[in-house]
């Protein structure tokens, strides 16, 4: 059988340690994903849906095979690999053809400097396809949508006719690692830049240095990755041709590369081997000759990110080094560093700047230069299914497009406490759908209330829940073809939730005791579960929720809601849904009380006990155990070189293997609050979804219904 375009891309081209696999059907045979991947891709599963879209009547499409022509002023690399993995590119045959143009009508821009305009237009017809663009960029673009609509195949991919006009909400979509605590390798950092890049994801912040380690190799001070500069990972560290690699392959795909040295805080690795603050006399000396060398390394990069976060400076020393980085002829951005006063306040340096990346609750717009959202959007606090819902239904700083002084949003995984391996920060911190549902946000524009408002609940109907789920649905699609990679190496935990109910009732006092009986479970085994109950005089009722991830209350309550608005200490909740399976089926569960956030100190959970909490689920009547913890009740010190996290996030663990029976079965949720229960965050959550016996994906043909009456429950 032909090889897909998506193995040759990835096997032959980027050696994904997938040697074990010949061909990309053999990857999907063994992930169970042969019967997605054979789904042709149509305009329908495009991701970020385009703004303008007009299906042709015409007899077929361009099929992907024979003699094309390629005529391309901008000798686009992507556009010539793609057309020439598929067909033979000679002077003959049906054509591909680019042209530049100067304007692309309806099209919107906003300024950001170095940030090219990236609209562009498609005609594909049984005989050509036509690109229209404003420079390479847009030709990159329109590239990447074709690429998408070639997926899926098992034979020949054959690209629908259709007219596409399509451009961004906003000019930076992007994606943010702190290699400097956790080093993540070339390898998968390329892997992720061309997967995320097919989503025209276009910035990627490298964040270099940190508290456990330097990570970039300074000519002038190669002390730096030494023993003293990496604590974590020693050794781990990127040489000036890793950058130079990774510099080219990205801007092959349009991405920018934004490197980070942070200062003059998390810089303990300089202090140690320098063996003075950056701050001093000579450490500015020093830090100017690192950047001069980091400058012209990143020769591709018209941005330099030189930090100023979470710690007291004197405005000068920032100051000094914008005005330095600016006389090498780059441009700076630097963290917003709050001023959280009555009176809310721009620093003096952030005016100075050219960028400054958004973090802070507290923080505020900076006018006149463009400031990027990453208030909430630090995925290492996500779970997996809610936090990603409130960042997709979320219009980006408030607005619905850019502007000069909002240039877009970075997706950002502080992986500060250890894991076990690399594979862990990717698949724990959910990056592929966090920074797609975000980056899907930019580029379409619009959104509904800013997170603050709007909270982390996905609706149970409405313009709100069609629209995230045809997110969802587009994303699945990509997760079984585009991001097959991707599932190979188990790194997307994401399944359908969109279908997901449940009754949760009212909060019903405990009386400080957290394995109190209390009404909800004189009824868990009845066919019909009540949806008020009647306790010591006082009514307490039920509500629908949708999810496979839910917050009663959430990390940021009091900024950001969850489920209820106002939790109280010392309370029970229960939760509950009915799930119809056609037959009788084994098949497994993501389960999970408490996620632990990648930073931050934290408690693991006793052994025996799900959570902290007193959390306890039944299937059918029968308790589900909770998983054998590899280190219970331990300490995790998110600074901490030796254990940090190991099995403690259901993403770190086997899913829990179950029986459905054929009909109707019942999964019932005991959920105790008490403040932070003895963990280091003060949320209240669950998560529950069915999964194949793999955990790879959700199971067809379930209805999940609170009410046992099937889709009722969905009207």
């Amino acid at each position: 059988m032909q090889m897909y375009y998506i193995c040759k891309m990835y096997i032959l081209r980027l050696k994904l340690y997938m040697s074990n696999f010949t061909s990309l059907k053999a990857v999907c045979l063994a992930y169970g994903l042969l019967s997605v991947l054979l789904a042709d891709a149509k305009v329908e599963h495009l991701l970020p849906a385009p703004h303008q879209i007009m299906c042709s009547s015409s007899n077929g499409g361009f099929v992907l095979n024979g003699a094309v022509s390629l005529n391309d002023p901008t000798n686009c690399a992507l556009l010539s690999d793609f057309i020439g993995s598929n067909c033979e590119i000679s002077g003959d045959g049906r054509a591909v053809n680019v042209e530049i143009v100067t304007f692309i009508d309806n099209a919107f821009n906003h300024n950001v400097a170095g940030y090219p305009d990236e609209a562009y237009c498609i005609d594909v017809s049984h005989e050509y396809i036509n690109i229209k663009a404003l420079n390479k960029t847009g030709v990159i673009r329109a590239t990447q949508t074709l690429m998408q609509l070639a997926q899926g195949y098992e034979g020949v991919p054959e690209i629908e006719p259709v007219s596409i006009t399509d451009w961004p909400a906003f000019k930076v979509r992007g994606f943010m690692h702190d290699v400097g605590r956790s080093f993540i390798d070339v390898d998968e950092l390329e892997r992720e830049i061309d997967l995320l890049s097919r989503f025209k994801v276009n910035t990627f912040h490298w964040h270099l240095t940190d508290y456990t380690g330097w990570r970039l190799y300074i000519n002038a001070y190669p002390g730096l990755v030494g023993e003293k500069g990496i604590t974590r990972y020693p050794g781990k560290y990127y040489t000036h041709d890793d950058v130079r690699r990774l510099q080219e392959f990205a801007a092959e795909r349009g991405m920018m590369i934004i490197p980070e040295i942070d200062m003059p805080g998390h810089s303990r690795p300089f202090h140690n081997v320098m063996g003075h603050a950056m701050t001093t006399v000579a450490g500015k000396a020093e830090l100017k000759v690192i950047l001069s060398e980091v400058a012209e390394l990143f020769d591709g990069s018209p941005y330099i990110h030189i930090g100023g976060d979470e710690i007291s400076f004197n405005d000068d020393f920032l100051i000094e080094m914008i005005e330095y980085v600016h006389s090498l002829g780059k441009k700076v951005v630097t963290w917003n560093q709050y001023n959280s006063g009555p009176a809310k306040t721009v620093d003096p340096y952030i005016i100075k700047a050219d960028m400054t990346t958004n973090w802070a609750t507290s923080g505020v717009l900076s006018p006149g230069i463009p400031n990027i959202d990453m208030r909430y959007n630090y995925t290492n606090h996500f779970d997996v299914f809610a936090d990603l819902v409130g960042i997709y239904k979320s219009k980006i700083f408030g607005v619905d497009r850019g502007t000069d002084d909002v240039g877009g949003t970075i997706s950002a995984a502080w992986n500060d406490t250890k894991t076990k391996a690399q594979n862990d920060i990717v698949r724990q911190n959910n990056i592929y759908a966090n920074i797609l549902a975000s980056a899907t946000r930019a580029w379409i524009g619009g959104g509904e209330q800013y997170i603050e408002q709007g909270g982390v609940t996905l609706p149970n109907s409405g313009r709100v829940y069609d629209d995230f789920a045809d997110w969802e649905r587009r994303f699945l699609f990509h997760k079984s073809t585009t991001l097959a990679p991707a599932v190979a190496l188990n790194q997307i935990p994401y399944v359908k939730q969109a279908n997901v109910r449940w009754y949760i009732t009212d909060q019903i006092p405990n009386g400080g005791n957290a394995s109190a009986k209390l009404a909800p479970e004189d009824y868990m085994d009845e066919d019909i579960m009540p949806t008020s109950f009647i306790i010591d005089g006082n009514n307490y009722g039920t509500r629908m929720a949708t999810g496979a991830g839910i917050y009663l209350r959430h990390i940021w309550h009091g900024i950001v809601k969850g489920f209820y608005d106002n939790p109280q200490t010392g309370m029970t909740a229960y939760a509950w849904t009915n799930i119809y399976s056609p037959e009788d089926q084994d098949a497994a569960a993501y389960i999970e009380f408490y996620t632990y956030s990648r930073s931050g100190n934290d408690v693991a959970p006793p052994s025996g006990k799900w959570d902290r909490r007193g959390s306890r689920i039944w299937l059918n009547g029968e308790e589900i155990p909770a998983p054998v913890w590899e280190q219970p009740d331990a300490d995790i010190i998110q600074d901490q070189d030796t254990t940090g996290l190991t099995n403690e996030n259901f993403t770190a663990r086997p899913p829990v293997s179950i029986h459905l029976k054929q009909g109707w079965n019942r999964v019932f949720m005991k959920l105790p609050y008490a403040d932070n229960g003895g963990t280091g965050r003060d949320k209240w959550q669950f998560t529950f979804v069915v999964t194949d016996v793999s955990g790879t994906d959700a199971i067809d043909g379930l209805i999940y219904s609170p009410s046992g009456k099937g889709m009722s429950d969905y009207k």
